[in-house]
C-alpha cells in the first residue's frame, strides 16, 4: 500500500517542490502554488490525496479508473482529483504528480496580460 511517505519521495523529486501545509494538512507546493495535499475535507475518503490537475484530465482519470480516482461535491469546482492511495500503483502516482507539476507550473494567461495585448 502506498502511504504519504511514497508521495513525499516522488513529489520532492520534482523541480522546485517543497513540503508545506495547506488548510492544516501536509502538502507539497511548487513556488508557493499547491501541487497536492492530504484530502482533509470531510467528504473525502480516509487516506486520500488531493492532486491538482486540469478538468479534462480529471474526467479522463475518473472514467478510466473510478476505483482509484474520484471526486466529491466539495472538489467539483476546483481543478483537482482525489486519489485513493490504497489503490494507486506507484508508477501511476508518479505520472499523476508529474502531470500535476506541469499543470501548476504552466503559466496561465492572465486577464491583465490579455488586456495589454489589445
Amino acid at each position: 500500500m502506498i502511504g504519504f511517505d511514497t508521495v513525499r519521495q516522488i513529489a520532492l523529486g520534482l523541480p522546485d517542490v517543497e513540503e508545506s501545509t495547506a488548510y492544516g494538512s501536509p502538502a507539497f507546493k511548487v513556488r508557493g502554488k499547491l501541487l497536492a495535499c492530504i484530502a482533509i475535507n470531510k467528504s473525502a475518503e480516509p487516506d486520500s490525496l488531493m492532486v491538482r490537475i486540469d478538468f479534462a484530465h480529471r474526467t479522463e482519470l475518473i472514467a478510466t479508473s473510478p476505483e482509484v480516482y474520484y471526486l466529491t461535491d466539495h472538489y467539483v469546482n476546483y481543478p483537482s482529483v482525489l486519489v485513493r492511495l490504497s489503490r494507486i500503483h506507484p508508477d501511476a502516482l508518479r505520472d499523476l504528480l508529474v502531470m500535476a507539476w506541469r499543470f501548476v507550473t504552466t503559466e496561465k494567461p492572465s486577464l491583465k496580460r490579455a488586456a495589454r495585448k489589445r
